[in-house]
């Protein structure tokens, strides 16, 4: 099974916790484990980590797996960062974004392969 890292903008209130377990049953349905730092870090606000130590982490989290996924739906610093990185470390980068968004065109010319959608189960990595 290939592993995952997931990156998607930070709610500290866990406003997209449905967006992200939408992407968690598609990375199943397509034999992949995924990492989410707001679900299997901080377990859903549950516990509380530096800035530092989220981006330490995420770093780390980042080096282990096969593909990264970033979904740009909602703007983010964060997100620039991962993807960044990701490219650096020769990962396969694909990014997301619902279709009717528009995506910068430094993200366009970072990703592998960028996938438009409506809906997430509707996603085919």
């Amino acid at each position: 099974m290939k592993s995952v890292y997931f990156g998607i903008k930070y709610h500290p209130d866990n406003a997209n916790k449905s967006i992200i377990s939408e992407f968690e049953k598609c990375f199943a349905k397509h034999n992949l484990k995924s990492y989410c730092v707001a679900r299997d870090m901080e377990k859903w606000g549950e516990r509380s980590f530096s800035a530092k130590k989220i981006m330490q982490e995420t770093f780390a989290k980042i080096d282990e797996v096969d593909l990264v996924v970033i979904d740009v739906s909602e703007k983010g610093v964060g997100l620039g960062i991962e993807a960044g990185y990701a490219k650096a470390k020769g990962k396969e980068l694909i990014v997301t974004i619902k279709n009717g968004i528009e995506i910068s065109t430094t993200i366009q010319g970072t990703a592998d392969k960028i996938i438009t959608y409506n809906k997430v189960s509707e996603i085919t990595f």
